[in-house]
């Protein structure tokens, strides 16, 4: 197998949180392409229909138009933006201007690097090629089956298995300087399956690993949805237990329609501090509301808002934890925002 057994995150050799925050420009900034998904996958919010009418949420593709206004309100920052995630809650390729806004954030000289997470079921040589020959650092993708029946228990969709393989292999023989990262759900598999798994996919990516289901999205239920017990974190980690999130200090994320999240996982628009349509990216990341849900984390009252306060991210996914440095970094914070 070539590819490294390694989650799609790096856990090794990550800035001590603690150094550096408060940042002024974010390290991370997610942007969603579409938030809607042609998957119905059974452990994601996006996937039950129903839900995410009732959060009366925008479904649909961002416009390029909303795409530049964030890209070139990045220039106002001190430095650039470590990485540019366009993914956030759907399917990134549902949109067909992928390719353009790889390209335009690239061209900007605001972003080192330019990712995406993809469920692969449009990566097709015609859909790709651009996207790659844009620039794009890194796709991430995710295997929700090894067999066309699991993705219909799954992903709640008839899907031809074997053209998504032929589709991965091509990815990886043009991918250039591209990172290709691939990963599955444990508990979706059976042993041998995992197997095959590595089998099929571990000589046409960068890194491969199984992941494990984990109650990552507030107020969603997985466990209900799954069964899955989640005694383990996503990547097999302790579970810990987090005062802090650490998320909110070092990025946010613009959803499709421009409204802007102080999370990545606010999947039902609960933690908006902004729009960008209106605001600048700048404005909102120092913002009053930003810097408030930052004053409650810092002061230990997490769990006092309803969404922080059920978040699973931060004991079953968090690869940074500043809890132990907490105080010093109100005082810190304190001190920034009183400038």
């Amino acid at each position: 197998m070539k590819a490294k057994l390694k989650p799609r995150i790096n856990t090794e050799g990550r800035p001590a949180l603690e150094t550096i925050i408060p940042l002024a420009t974010p390290l991370v900034i997610f942007v969603d392409p579409a938030s809607a998904c042609n998957f119905k996958c059974v452990f994601c919010p996006t996937g039950h229909r129903d839900t995410i009418a009732d959060t009366g949420r925008f479904q649909g593709l961002m416009s390029f138009d909303v795409f530049k206004k964030v890209v070139d309100d990045l220039i106002e920052f001190e430095s650039p933006v470590k990485v540019l995630r366009l993914y956030k809650d759907g399917e990134p390729f549902l949109n067909k201007r992928l390719a353009d806004m790889v390209s335009y954030a690239k061209k900007s000289g605001c972003v080192d690097v330019v990712d995406t997470t993809t469920n692969a079921s449009l990566i097709t040589p015609e859909r790709i090629g651009p996207v790659l020959d844009a620039g794009l650092d890194k796709i991430n993708i995710s295997i929700e089956g090894m067999t066309s029946q699991q993705y219909q228990s799954i992903a709640g969709v008839k899907f031809d298995f074997a053209k998504l393989v032929e589709n991965v292999k091509w990815l990886y023989a043009h991918r250039g300087k591209c990172e290709v990262c691939i990963k599955i759900i444990n508990e979706t598999v059976t042993p041998d399956e995992r197997r095959d798994f590595f089998a099929t996919f571990g000589d046409y990516c960068d890194r491969i690993f199984v992941e494990n289901f984990a109650p990552c999205w507030p107020e969603f239920d997985v466990k209900a949805f799954t069964g899955a017990e989640m005694t383990t974190g996503l990547y097999g980690q302790d579970i810990v237990s987090a005062e802090v999130c650490p998320y909110i200090f070092y990025g946010y994320s613009v959803n499709a329609d421009g409204l802007v999240s102080a999370c990545f996982i606010d999947w039902a628009r609960k933690l908006i501090i902004g729009d960008v349509r209106k605001q600048s990216m700048r404005d909102i990341w120092s913002g009053a509301e930003m810097n408030k849900l930052r004053l409650m984390h810092l002061e230990g009252k997490r769990k006092q808002n309803p969404v922080c306060g059920s978040c699973g991210q931060l004991s079953h996914c968090g690869a940074d934890n500043i809890d132990k440095h907490r105080e010093a970094l109100l005082d810190k914070f304190k001190a920034s925002i009183a400038l």
